[in-house]
């Protein structure tokens, strides 16, 4: 594919923390720019007011208000938005015919029945949900490649399909009754503070949310063709998913063995012995992923880490990105986390 010689990105959402960790990974970039950066909240604001950690990358630039002629010569649109604002901009977000990737949950599933039964509201734009890829690019790379649309994964589906998916496929498990017990931080609830992510609200807490109906199901649902049951708590950090996730074996099986042959020749997904640890993957686009089988009661227990912010989404956009682009799937990523 013929690009200029620097990559001209248009972010929406950019005010935001997923916003801001696209710009600080662009930032880092020798072949990308952002042209713009929108910021509904935050129009005219400088990008270092909200991003104080970008100010020596953005030392001049400020979000701007939504305004589609502002997209004009951008080579790639990536979209941090609310769930349902995608559906609503369709059309001049897809008018300019460049790649689009989408992190919202608008177009992730591929049917707009079962959007409406898990995000309670008819979906306005059925008629291009069949145009948009599934941006997990482990499972569909070659898909994702040959997208100009592509809609990135939930974090927490993030998180368990990667670990579910080849057992299932491998037969090592049962399709039925899959349990996924997972945390997040609490950047995963978005950067609008509220009363249940205020510090008094997070700190030295646990609790469980989206009880039996977390949206998120959907996906994992989707992707791993199963039947899941899943139960998302939020632990007082900032970043991080950690998926625990148990299922019915078919029979005596190395579940270790399957993830590890599975993803052999994976940049981004490490599997191995050690239990996942989120901090781990902090900062970085990597995936750390363990699994055994108890030969006691029959179960697999499998276990992902990620960074909610990083695979599971700013740097899942871009991994996507490069491969809409033609570009190494891995340009501008980091499989290395920040630790401690």
């Amino acid at each position: 594919m013929h690009m200029h010689c620097m990559i001209r990105v248009s972010i929406l959402g950019a005010s935001g923390y997923v916003g801001g960790e696209l710009m600080r990974l662009i930032a880092g970039r020798p072949d990308m720019s952002v042209q713009v950066a929108f910021g509904a909240t935050a129009a005219g604001k400088p990008v270092s007011a909200l991003h104080p950690h970008l100010a020596l990358a953005y030392p001049e630039m400020k979000f701007a208000a939504w305004e589609p002629a502002l997209l004009e010569g951008s080579d790639l649109i990536l979209a941090a938005l609310p769930h349902g604002e995608t559906q609503r901009l369709a059309d001049d977000l897809l008018a300019r015919d460049v790649p689009f990737v989408d992190l919202g949950a608008d177009f992730r599933l591929d049917d707009a029945a079962a959007y409406e039964r898990w995000y309670g509201a008819p979906h306005a734009r059925p008629d291009l949900i069949a145009s948009f890829t599934y941006g997990l690019p482990e499972f569909f790379r070659d898909a994702i490649a040959g997208s100009k649309r592509v809609a990135a994964p939930g974090c927490y589906p993030t998180a368990a399909n990667l670990v579910l998916r080849p057992l299932i496929e491998d037969g090592a498990i049962e399709a039925k009754g899959i349990i996924v017990d997972a945390a997040s931080g609490v950047s995963g609830a978005g950067r609008g503070a509220s009363a249940n992510t205020h510090y008094c609200a997070v700190e030295g807490n646990m609790r469980a949310y989206g009880l039996l109906d977390h949206r998120h199901t959907a996906e994992m649902e989707m992707v791993s063709r199963a039947q899941v049951l899943f139960t998302p708590h939020l632990v007082p950090m900032s970043r991080g998913i950690l998926a625990t996730c148990y299922a019915k074996a078919t029979g005596p099986c190395d579940p270790l063995a399957i993830l590890s042959a599975n993803y052999a020749d994976e940049h981004f997904v490490h599997v191995g012995e050690a239990l996942p640890e989120t901090k781990w993957a902090a900062g970085s686009n990597a995936a750390f992923l363990t699994a055994r089988y108890d030969e006691r009661t029959g179960t697999v227990v499998a276990l992902a880490a990620i960074d909610n912010l990083g695979k599971g989404a700013a740097g899942q956009m871009l991994q996507c990105a490069n491969l809409m682009l033609g570009l190494d799937e891995g340009a501008g990523l980091s499989n290395i986390g920040i630790f401690p």
